[in-house]
């Protein structure tokens, strides 16, 4: 498939802003993929479509303030600085993207807070916008940590066009956040209250935990026609015996398995065996799903409304059927629906 066949013309008034007042009172467009049929709900109908014995997968990553705001030495410039992820934990070296790119050189120090309560040395170019630093930190590990999360900012998406306001520390984070290690939410996951994972519960619906650490790579726009020549970047994944377990039972017994985002459907197809079971994982995966694809693990998905041209629309697309997922963005743009990280959600059987 070609990058152009994803493009659609999205107004601006529908990118979310804002969560909704409560996480499971977004809408939900929920698309038979047997039928070729489109409702519209609510998310917390979401439990209609579910019944005892079946397996959602959740994606458990938590997100981290990873937006510093620095100063240059010297010359005093605000530096912002996005912490991607840590290198080595006894040393403090970080991969991170820098901004603006062109002031920032190797042997500079960057200076945070209002006491100058972290400092960082940039010690290696990765990329244009990507940098080495070294913090330089007396104190403990986990007093770094604190500083960080002291200093730091909710990463929230540029297009997002507001300052971080304190509710986003909360809401740009799922209820069942566990692992740090994000730097962007897998915003299905945000739509969970913990009154409707109660209630699914009671139904007898069971939940398989797996994490991987969402990087900056899902933002990143692909710039070839051909998809084949597109490559995603790797991101960290874990999955557990018991999670593996609880996924390949309800296979087993002819149960639905519905992937909670597409962070969740990437690691599972990332570890399948030759029989179709989801193995247990502790690596990376640069696994990009896209027209045609044949699925192994879920027969179901929640997912949020994505950008044009990205990797997680076609993500959908390859679940749901090109022709259908773009014809239920074409209906949500009619309907109003809200998109992106704080926006609505689809369910697609």
């Amino acid at each position: 498939m070609k990058l152009s066949q994803f493009k659609f013309e999205l107004p601006e008034k529908l990118i979310a802003q804002h969560p909704t007042d409560n996480r499971d009172e977004s809408r939900l467009m929920v698309i038979d993929r047997a039928s070729g049929t489109i409702e519209h709900k609510m998310f917390k109908d979401v439990l209609d479509y579910f019944d005892e014995g079946d397996v959602m997968v959740l994606n458990n990553t938590k997100v981290f303030p990873a937006r510093l705001y620095g100063n240059k030495e010297k010359t005093g410039a605000t530096i912002e600085v996005f912490l991607l992820r840590e290198l080595n934990r006894d040393s403090l070296l970080w991969d991170v993207l820098v901004d603006p790119a062109r002031k920032i050189r190797i042997g500079n120090k960057l200076y945070f807070g209002e006491n100058d309560e972290l400092v960082a040395e940039v010690i290696d170019n990765t990329t244009s916008r990507g940098r080495t630093l070294r913090f330089l930190f007396d104190g403990t590990h986990e007093e770094f940590k604190q500083t960080v999360y002291k200093l730091g900012q909710t990463p929230l998406p540029k297009y997002i066009q507001r300052e971080v306001e304190p509710e986003d520390a909360d809401r740009f984070q799922t209820i069942y956040a566990k692992h740090e290690g994000a730097v962007a939410v897998p915003t299905a996951g945000l739509h969970f209250s913990r009154q409707l994972l109660k209630r699914l519960e009671l139904k007898g619906i069971d939940f398989a935990e797996i994490t991987l650490h969402v990087g900056l790579g899902t933002f990143r726009p692909v710039e070839v026609e051909d998809l084949t020549k597109h490559k995603v970047d790797s991101e960290q994944v874990y999955i557990t015996q018991e999670s593996a377990d609880l996924v390949n039972s309800a296979k087993d017994k002819k149960t639905k398995v519905c992937a909670v985002g597409t962070t969740v459907m990437r690691a599972i197809e990332s570890s399948v065996s030759t029989y179709q079971r989801l193995n247990t994982f502790d690596g990376w995966t640069n696994k990009f799903i896209f027209p045609p694809y044949e699925f192994k693990i879920a027969d179901r998905m929640i997912t949020n409304f994505h950008t044009p041209e990205s990797t997680l629309l076609m993500m959908a697309a390859a679940f749901g059927g090109y022709d259908l997922i773009m014809e239920a963005y074409q209906t949500a743009i009619k309907e109003e629906y809200r998109f992106y990280a704080y926006g609505d959600a689809m369910l697609i059987l």
